[in-house]
Parts: C-alpha cells; structure tokens; sequence
C-alpha cells in the first residue's frame, strides 16, 4: 500500500505544472534621460532604467550622486552617449559592466570642420557633434545598439525586444510626418543658436543655422565676438535665436535685444523621447509662425 501511495504521489507532482517565476529585470544606466526613454522602448517590462543626468541639466557637467554611483556598479548594463559628449563619466570609478556606446553607428556631423566660425577657436567636441539624437532618425542606429547590448544579456529575450523595437519605430515614423508637416512652411528658415546642439534639428527639420554664440559650451562670447555674431546676424537677416533651458539669459536677452530677433527656448533633452519631439516642434512653429 505504501509503495502504491508513493507511486501515485509521484505521477502526481510529475503532471503538475512547473511553477514559472518572473525574470528579474535588466538593470540598465544610461547618461542621458533621452537614452533612458529609448532603452525602455526597446527593454519593455524586461529592464529597470535610470539615467545619471536629468533632462534640465548641463549635459557636458554632470555630477553624479553617491547614491547613483551604487547603481552604476551594481547594473548590468550602461549605455552613453559616447564621443566627448560626457566628460564627467571618465572621472567616474570604471563600471566594470559592459558598455553600449550609442554613437557606433550614427552618421555624425561636423567631424571635419572647426563648427560654423573659422575666426574662433575648433569646439571641444573633437570628434563631432554629440547632439545626435535631436535628430529623430536617429534614434533607429540609436535603438540598434541598445538592442544588440540587451540582446547579449538576455538572449533567450531577442524577439520580445526585436517586436518592441519595431513598434516605437511604427509609432515615431509616423510622429516624425507630422513634425515634418509641421515645420515644412519654415525650412530654410535663418538662425542663431546659442550652444551648438541643434545642428541635427536644424538638418532635419530644413533650418540653416548661421552660426553659434558660444566659442565653447557655457563660454560666453567676448565683446569682439558678440559684435561680429551681431554683425553676421544683420547681414544675413537672421530672424531667430534658439536659446537652450540653461543658456545665459542676460546672453540671450542681450542677443535679442540688439538683433530683434525673436527668441524660442527648445528643450535638447526629456524624459520621453517621442514627447521631446512634440514639445519642441510645437514651440518652434508656434514662435515662427507668430513671427
């Protein structure tokens, strides 16, 4: 009798399902709010996402906080923006994770050329303009090598992060129509920009960008400069400054004021990628057509 129980016990645990426990998710760090977004497009419910640098803060001087510095050595994955674009991060205890550098595969601009102004000094992106992300094509290279990076970690998770990945494009092409719609009526449209981060906007989007105010990020122009900025503004009838959520203000009212031109303040970074977009663009038009 007993050995019938044990035989009958044992059939019973072997036709039972096999409990299925949650997988842990992939803890991920990324150096931008922006990269963040497009991490959790591609990881879905499989990644827990922080980013080292808020949305509102200077990208080029970050300081990280003892707290993030614990998550950075306890994640699994970190993912840069790459280039020169974070020089905080070299001072930071080498991660000993794998990297995902978002830039690999980005066609970069101004790689060859000291930036718009030959009388100044070359800008301190040596290797090209990091702002690669304000164009919204990008984020395709961008969302390759994030999926590659979670790939590696999580093969058995390929086509769940293929099909996210697939879906956020889906959704952004058709976003970046009626961006292009929006702004179709003002390409070719002149502008002075105060940091030298709108380059893939404007190459998207149809603006010439004339020239930058800053010999260098956060480096306010000396008087010489701003009088041929001012000069080059009048004789190229530029109409439009773009001024950045941390750009001087006393620069940018002094610009204005001197210029006439009207001033639009758009954000380079958010918390949602596809909302960064919508934000920008909305400001943009609303300012040119108001013009």
């Amino acid at each position: 009798m007993i050995r019938t129980f044990i035989l009958a016990l044992a059939a019973f645990i072997a036709a039972a399902p096999t409990p299925v426990f949650p997988q842990e998710k992939i803890r991920v760090v990324t150096t931008s709010a922006d990269l963040k977004s497009l991490v959790e497009a591609v990881g879905g419910d499989q990644v827990e996402v922080e980013s080292l640098a808020a949305p509102e803060q200077d990208p080029h001087s970050v300081e990280v906080k003892p707290t993030q510095l614990a998550r950075l050595r306890g994640a699994a994955l970190l993912v840069k923006i790459g280039l020169d674009h974070e020089p905080w991060l070299a001072r930071l205890p080498a991660p000993h994770v794998p990297v995902v550098d978002a830039s690999k595969s980005v066609r970069l601009l101004q790689t060859e050329t000291p930036r718009l102004r030959a009388e100044r000094q070359a800008h301190v992106h040596a290797f090209g303009n990091t702002h690669y992300w304000l164009d919204p094509n990008n984020a395709r290279p961008i969302t390759a090598s994030i999926l590659e990076g979670l790939i590696e970690l999580r093969p058995g998770s390929k086509s769940l992060f293929e099909a996210n990945r697939e879906a956020f494009h889906a959704r952004l092409d058709e976003k970046i129509r009626a961006w292009e719609a929006a702004l179709k009526p003002y390409r070719g449209t002149k502008a002075i920009v105060v940091h030298d981060s709108w380059i893939y906007f404007a190459d998207h989007f149809g603006l010439d960008i004339v020239a930058a105010a800053e010999p260098s990020p956060g480096v306010p122009p000396s008087p010489a400069e701003l009088a041929m900025l001012l000069a080059r503004m009048q004789e190229s009838g530029v109409r439009l400054l773009i001024a950045d959520p941390h750009s001087n203000p006393a620069l940018v009212r002094y610009i204005a004021e001197k210029s006439g031109a009207k001033t639009v303040t758009l954000l380079p970074s958010g918390t949602d990628y596809i909302g960064l977009f919508d934000e920008d663009v909305r400001r943009l038009s609303a300012a040119l057509k108001a013009d």
